[in-house]
């Protein structure tokens, strides 16, 4: 690669741009904000600044990771894929189906690659999850519970964080679209998810406009019940699942990248790694999107996956409105 582009200026923009100058550091790196602007400050790992889509058609870039606000990705994309540019967006795919469609429609039309960067799939221990369930370790699923918490004041301690993201309805924020993640791994791991039923919750405490907890049952395809609980309220940071099967009991804790079996010889370890570097995930996800340009085996998270997702949400947010609480 010699030539490759980034769109957005923040924290996971910011990330891709140093990865790609690890990746290919004879690559020159265009690097463009959401709107478009031209910024005053310097912009770190970037050799050229612009300030359209088109300039960086122009440019005949070779793949470009649109990492904007999710409400833009289609508006970003959809250029790019008529134009046949390998496009890698980040997670959340959009933030309604039917941007959803529009870019599903334009990647089927031109032949375009697109994939999307949910990169926990890179986990070291979401592969060995991958391998297991395909082995079918647990016998028939009973039950799930997947569960993440964050504090959201802590995510980026020197910025307010009213003002991010996270916090702003008009920028995709809420929990279900920021973490996002746990839905689609658990689609990927399970089979798609048939929604029952959703609690959606917004505290005093944080005081924001979006919801900042979300409960949500499902079903899978086997009639298996399956929670996810996402929140920006959890001081110490909490990211696990728990899946029950008549063959016993797998425990994921994915900050400790460790992996738990329990049946009735008792508890045993099937996978620890507590110091593997995690920027690995989003270094192989790039590279896996290299091999998918160059036509080699690869495991990129697909558009009809990355759907999913998006339609489970739209489905809560239409059954469900935030309530208050204190």
């Amino acid at each position: 690669m010699n030539k490759v582009a980034v769109i957005g200026l923040g924290s996971i923009a910011t990330r891709h741009r140093r990865n790609l100058k690890l990746l290919f550091p004879k690559a020159r790196l265009l690097a463009m904000s959401a709107s478009g602007r031209l910024p005053e400050e310097v912009i770190s790992d970037c050799d050229q600044l612009v300030s359209s889509i088109q300039q960086l058609i122009s440019e005949q870039v070779q793949f470009v990771i649109v990492a904007s606000p999710a409400p833009f990705h289609a508006h970003h994309a959809i250029e790019l894929i008529k134009a046949k540019i390998p496009v890698l967006i980040e997670k959340p795919l959009a933030t309604s189906s039917g941007d959803c469609s529009a870019i599903n429609e334009a990647a089927a039309q031109n032949g375009a690659l697109v994939s999307v960067g949910y990169c926990l799939r890179y986990l070291s221990s979401a592969r060995k999850m991958k391998v297991l369930f395909d082995q079918e370790l647990l016998g028939e699923l009973y039950h799930a519970h997947i569960e993440i918490g964050q504090y959201l004041p802590d995510w980026r301690p020197s910025k307010d964080y009213r003002q991010c993201v996270s916090a702003r309805p008009e920028l995709g924020g809420g929990a279900l679209l920021e973490l996002s993640h746990e839905f689609d791994y658990s689609q990927w791991l399970l089979g798609p998810l048939v929604l029952q039923h959703a609690i959606l919750r917004s505290s005093s405490e944080l005081g924001l406009d979006v919801e900042d907890s979300a409960d949500v049952m499902t079903t899978t395809a086997k009639g298996a019940v399956v929670t996810v609980h996402l929140d920006f309220l959890q001081r110490q940071a909490y990211r696990r699942c728990r899946f029950v099967g008549n063959k016993g009991v797998v425990e994921w804790d994915l900050i400790g990248n460790a992996i738990y079996f329990t049946d009735g010889q008792g508890r045993r370890v099937l996978y620890s790694e507590p110091d593997w570097d995690k920027n690995q995930m989003y270094l192989e996800m790039v590279r896996d999107f290299v091999r998918a340009i160059d036509q080699q085996a690869n495991q990129v998270i697909t558009l009809p996956e990355a759907i999913l997702s998006v339609s489970l949400i739209e489905q809560i947010k239409k059954q469900t409105k935030p309530n208050s609480i204190s």
